[in-house]
């Protein structure tokens, strides 16, 4: 199963690993900015005429908390509520109002889909508000919510989805979470800028645990649904994703995480309700008991996702090999299979790798050496000598990290470990 799925979804395995003790620390690596450092979460983005606006779930700065940034990077101000007049009156109560959603239409208005606190069932339901500024505010639209299955538990997290085609739709939640059943995200086509509903829900996927947040991509070869798992409130969560070549499946979630905290070292804890737009991906990560704005730079390999800053991983034994060999069952190597007998003055292991922007990143090499003392490979980047890595002794099968820092161009590069002195088997790369 674990083959199988690693080769539907890319062929060198770009997914984020858990992994072990690095033996050599580097810098190299661009983790996500902080940029909102005060409770933020949930956030939701875009970037119209020179100006990024950022909304978040209600919080002390009011129902609808917006910010504002003359780049993605910042310096962002929080500007206050965007919804001074709370959802609407009609149907859902003050608090507990999550998760926006705001879309700039065509037409100059501002369309605002939003998850509040349902006064008949307590249930959160999804509702629509709309504005002629960004910056609100908003006033809800119609008495009754726009998505609202209490039967499933009610539906939280909606995402606008516009097709290359123009088509416009809704990704969201129903809350089984809430009642102790399944959830499914779903994807429901919309009209009248994002008001009104048109024909029936297309389940896309569904999990006994939590899966949220979803986030619709359209790229060339397929859509890249993101989504949130685990608890927003420790390290435990997450953002993975799924893909699919039509909008109504099959989809294939991702064999590992996209971020975790570990893949970010520890640098982001619990990096989720992600929110991409163009290159920049926006997470919330928990900070002292709240969720503070981070962004990070996003590409596409083959058109499956890689951010810079979370690990990578790429098996050894997948690339192209010189005068060494694949050696099979390498007891607890990753995918049970390593490089062996770089021991020639021609013997090379080269992988490809992918880099979202050009810069800095760190190369984990997963090894054992079982030398009397510390071996190396040589290192070629992009057929440019870049050194060595140095690998300290481990014995036969006890697989560590090594790691150095490596200078990478925008998209595929190649990295080529040589034969260098002693001895050591390679099991893998982890760029980050």
């Amino acid at each position: 199963m674990k083959r199988l799925l690693a080769a539907l979804l890319a062929v060198f395995s770009l997914t984020a690993v858990l992994s072990p003790t690095v033996h050599a620390a580097t810098t190299a690596a661009v983790f996500p900015s902080e940029i909102i450092g005060e409770n933020f979460p949930d956030p939701d983005l875009f970037e119209q005429n020179g100006t990024w606006y950022a909304y978040a779930t209600n919080g002390s700065r009011g129902t609808l908390p917006v910010a504002t940034a003359p780049s993605a990077n910042g310096p962002w101000t929080v500007r206050g509520d965007a919804m001074p007049g709370g959802p609407s009156s009609a149907w859902a109560q003050p608090g507990r109002t999550w998760a926006p959603d705001v879309y700039p239409n065509s037409d100059g208005t501002y369309t605002l889909t939003y998850t509040a606190w349902h006064k008949a069932s307590g249930r959160q339901c999804i509702g629509v508000a709309t504005a002629t500024n960004p910056l609100g505010p908003f006033q809800p639209v119609g008495t009754a919510p726009l998505i609202c299955p209490l039967n499933l538990g009610g539906a939280i997290d909606a995402n606008t989805f516009v097709a290359n085609d123009g088509t416009r739709y809704l990704v969201w939640k129903n809350d089984g979470n809430a009642i102790g059943q399944p959830s499914t995200l779903w994807l429901t086509r919309t009209t009248d800028n994002g008001k009104t509903l048109v024909g029936g829900n297309t389940a896309m996927l569904t999990s006994s645990g939590v899966i949220e947040a979803p986030d619709l991509v359209q790229r060339g070869s397929q859509y890249v649904l993101f989504f949130s798992g685990g608890g927003y409130n420790d390290c435990n969560y997450l953002t993975s994703y799924a893909t699919s070549k039509t909008l109504s499946g099959p989809w294939t979630t991702a064999y590992r995480p996209l971020m975790t905290t570990a893949t970010f070292d520890n640098h982001v804890c619990g990096p989720g309700g992600a929110d991409v737009v163009g290159g920049k991906v926006f997470v919330h990560g928990w900070v002292n008991g709240g969720r503070h704005l981070y962004v990070a730079d996003i590409g596409y390999a083959n058109d499956y996702p890689v951010v810079r800053g979370s690990r990578v991983r790429y098996e050894a034994e997948r690339g192209t090999l010189n005068h060494c060999v694949v050696r099979s069952n390498a007891a607890g190597a990753s995918d049970g299979k390593v490089v062996a007998y770089i021991d020639y003055a021609d013997s090379w292991v080269e992988n490809s790798v992918f880099a979202p922007v050009a810069g800095s990143y760190t190369l984990h090499v997963g090894y054992a050496n079982g030398s009397a003392s510390t071996a190396s490979h040589g290192l070629v980047v992009n057929g440019n000598n870049a050194g060595s890595v140095s690998y300290p002794v481990t014995g036969w099968d006890n697989w560590q990290q090594s790691s150095v820092s490596v200078t990478l161009k925008a998209g595929w590069n190649t990295i080529r470990l040589t034969k260098g002195t002693l001895y050591t088997e390679v099991d893998y790369l982890e760029v980050q």
